[in-house]
């Protein structure tokens, strides 16, 4: 695990927040990082803001010694490259500037079109390690060739938010993307993600031959994430995820057209806007309850269940709001437990 040497002020194993636009903030990244874990900073379309976000988190590191980087700031950010466009240059200019320990890419239309922004940010930004999401054992092997990333962040079915539409669980997708890798001679770590809130999950991962673990719906609960309070009841109001979570391109049109790219869906909490679809309602009366549930006080995340929460199957593992370095202590500490208990029944 070459790639953790950067990360001095992490403790084993990696624990990672996943980059979630609009949700995992500097104040969720500093306190993951500070907990000794690798904060995630994910940020939208605006590079203004963003480097304003980590203005705001190496303030809130700078109060902790401990937390140190030879060269980086110790937190990493992630970006959604099909939303960005023109603004490539931009968005690198301000991470040259910020030099974030990692740039975590995902969301590219076509797979080579990641290996032109690795050699972009190898040259704006060499103090950065270069990280990839991505969900097959086939993209894993291209990018692994082409864009000869540090980290492959191997994600699941189960996991919440976007990700490849056609996939696997990660219980069988990261030990096959780990075979293959080590059988054609890649040298990348491989973290996992999806279905991932505690340390049972992350004991797991970890026998699967990961070499870290991402969790997002956790840090959903967390004090820190950018969330508003009835979401937040939401993830924890909802059990049994695998029947009240589910995959859909209708999350993505309900504003109006889907930007994402077409190999791509997301994972939330079945709404009345998904059972709309499924009974054949039409999209525009769709959008237009949404619409209109979005203007109440509530945003649709009240009785009318309206807006996206998205979140994966695990969601029912969530069971209370917790500051993030709480989340990151806990796992660190019982995942040997779980371990060792699991050994003695063998």
């Amino acid at each position: 695990m070459a790639f953790r040497t950067q990360f001095t002020w992490a403790s084993s194993p990696l624990i990672v927040n996943a980059p979630m636009g609009g949700f995992a903030g500097p104040e969720l990244a500093a306190a993951v990082s500070r907990a000794g874990g690798l904060g995630m900073v994910g940020a939208l379309m605006d590079a203004a803001v963003l480097s304003e976000q980590l203005t705001k988190a190496a303030s809130l590191l700078n109060a902790e010694p401990a937390v140190k980087s030879n060269s980086c700031l110790p937190i990493g950010v992630g970006l959604l490259l099909f939303a960005l466009g023109k603004k490539k240059i931009e968005f690198l200019e301000t991470l040259a500037k910020h030099k974030p320990a990692v740039i975590w890419l995902f969301a590219e239309t076509a797979l080579s079109d990641y290996t032109e922004w690795a050699t972009d940010i190898r040259k704006l930004c060499p103090e950065s390690q270069l990280w990839i999401q991505t969900g097959t054992v086939g993209s894993a092997l291209q990018l692994a060739k082409d864009a000869k990333p540090d980290v492959l962040v191997m994600q699941g079915k189960d996991a919440g938010g976007h990700g490849w539409e056609s996939g696997a669980g990660v219980i069988s997708l990261l030990p096959e993307a780990k075979d293959a890798l080590a059988r054609d001679g890649y040298d990348v770590g491989v973290l996992a993600s999806g279905g991932i809130v505690d340390a049972r999950g992350t004991a797991a991962a970890l026998s699967l031959g990961a070499d870290g673990v991402v969790m997002g719906t956790r840090f959903l609960a967390s004090k820190e994430v950018t969330a508003p309070p009835l979401y937040q009841q939401q993830i924890l109001d909802t059990h049994d995820g695998g029947q009240y979570t589910i995959r859909a391109k209708v999350f993505d049109e309900l504003r109006g057209p889907n930007v994402w790219p077409a190999a791509y869906d997301g994972r939330a909490i079945v709404s009345k806007s998904y059972e709309d679809y499924a009974n054949g309602v039409g999209i525009d009366q769709i959008r237009k309850r949404h619409s209109q549930a979005l203007e109440s006080d509530d945003k649709g995340l009240g009785a009318s269940r309206r807006a996206v929460v998205w979140c994966g199957t695990a969601v029912g593992l969530v069971n209370e709001i917790c500051p993030a370095a709480d989340i990151v202590r806990e796992l660190h500490q019982n995942v040997r437990v779980i371990l060792d208990e699991t050994k003695a029944r063998l």
